[in-house]
């Protein structure tokens, strides 16, 4: 005990040292390497726990681009890239950004759908209270936001999965608030993404969209998990970005692996691809 502090506030000392906080309210302690074990529960607890009490018994997942723009945002990004040209017309940076413009102009046609997809999923498969079908995302912007926002114009609840990274962490405005998630492991957000899932449509994106792809795609093929649709948006795109008859070719995969695959080009298409699988849908 200290020279300088009488028994009492002694104790009062003591009351406030990092080893008598509650193990659960010691935020330092649970950010410890040792403690990753727990974090993973908890984040895969909390979420389920929540989704149960929500009713959400099953969902269709939308993966995509978080950089797809909204049509308000590519139109703002293309008049601001035309007054830049126009003021500065020898500017080879200023034409750069006037090709970024238009081509994201482009990418505009991608949101639209996700957003018409959403909505007829949502408009078809939410009634009398039921969370059939739930449309859930990454939770961020680009593709991601337009799916929320057709589930948000149907007057439906729909899933955002945020995670916690430098870039993209804010979630889109059109999460259902009491399912609007945040994630620190990848690897527990994609579990949530697959344990409800009766279908996955999968937009045009980068690394992450690859990402997500592959991994239920393994899993199915493996028999981790059971077969369901998955409908890949612009076939244009898809066979651009990878060739999956190379791998048939080299017999890296079975030819009947690219059947566990469905290319579309518009929202009523992936849907009735769903509904072709999922017949008790139609009533």
């Amino acid at each position: 005990m200290s020279k300088d502090r009488s028994p009492e506030e002694q104790a009062v000392w003591l009351s406030e040292q990092p080893s008598h906080r509650l193990a659960f309210e010691d935020l330092d302690f649970l950010a410890r390497d040792e403690l990753r074990p727990a974090r993973l529960e908890l984040e895969l607890l909390k979420t389920e726990m929540l989704q149960q009490e929500q009713g959400v018994s099953s969902t269709i997942v939308v993966f995509g681009s978080a950089r797809v723009p909204s049509p308000e945002a590519a139109d703002e990004f293309l008049r601001r890239a035309r007054e830049q040209a126009e003021a500065d017309p020898e500017s080879e940076l200023a034409q750069i950004n006037l090709r970024r413009a238009q081509r994201r102009v482009e990418l505009v046609r991608y949101y639209e759908e996700a957003r018409h997809f959403a909505r007829i999923v949502s408009e078809r498969t939410q009634k009398d209270g039921s969370l059939e079908c739930v449309i859930t995302t990454g939770g961020g912007p680009g593709i991601m936001e337009a799916a929320n926002r057709g589930a948000h114009d149907a007057g439906a609840k729909s899933i955002g999965y945020n995670i916690e990274i430098p870039h993209e962490q804010t979630p889109n405005p059109y999460i259902y608030p009491e399912l609007c998630f945040n994630f620190h492991y990848f690897a527990i957000r994609k579990m949530h993404f697959l344990l409800r899932a009766k279908a996955l449509v999968i937009f045009p994106g980068g690394f992450g969209t690859m990402d997500e792809l592959f991994d239920a795609l393994t899993l199915i093929q493996t028999e981790k998990m059971p077969r369901m649709p998955v409908v890949l948006f612009s076939p244009e795109y898809w066979h651009r970005v990878m060739n999956l008859d190379v791998m048939v070719e080299e017999g890296t995969v079975s030819p009947q692996d690219l059947d566990l695959l469905t290319y579309v080009n518009t929202a009523e298409e992936a849907w009735k691809v769903i509904l072709d699988f999922y017949p008790d849908l139609r009533t």
